[in-house]
């Protein structure tokens, strides 16, 4: 069982940066995939970027460029910084772990869900 706690939302003006954290229970984080995704309302729930147990990390085309994610296994720590924020990054953004090696995309491949975090970008 694994839970997930984000944090680090909030509201920033167009250009601006936040950071957003996830901290995870148990003892294998180090063997999960771990993601994020966002879901704006009204539109369904859309993958952002994902960090391989490997340290693979693959992204969605809107975010990259902007968006970094990083963990850190000693912490059981999982990161997205997010730069040069626009207002379509407006969305509620989930962590969330795959128990699985190799990099996944759908949101049905997590197991884990953390409960989200708002970020809201002013233009």
């Amino acid at each position: 069982q694994v839970q997930l706690v984000e944090s680090g939302g909030g509201l920033v003006q167009a250009g601006g940066s936040l950071r957003l954290s996830c901290a995870a229970s148990g003892r294998t984080f180090s063997g999960y995939t771990m993601g994020w995704f966002r879901q704006a309302p009204g539109k369904e729930r859309e993958f952002v970027a994902a960090s391989g147990s490997g340290g693979r990390t693959y992204y969605a085309d809107s975010v990259k460029g902007r968006f970094t994610i990083s963990r850190d296994n000693a912490k059981n720590t999982v990161y997205l910084q997010m730069n040069s924020l626009k207002p379509e990054d407006t969305a509620v953004y989930y962590c969330a772990a795959s128990n699985t090696q190799t990099i996944v995309v759908p949101a049905t491949l997590y197991s884990y869900w953390g409960q989200g975090t708002q970020v809201t970008v002013s233009s």
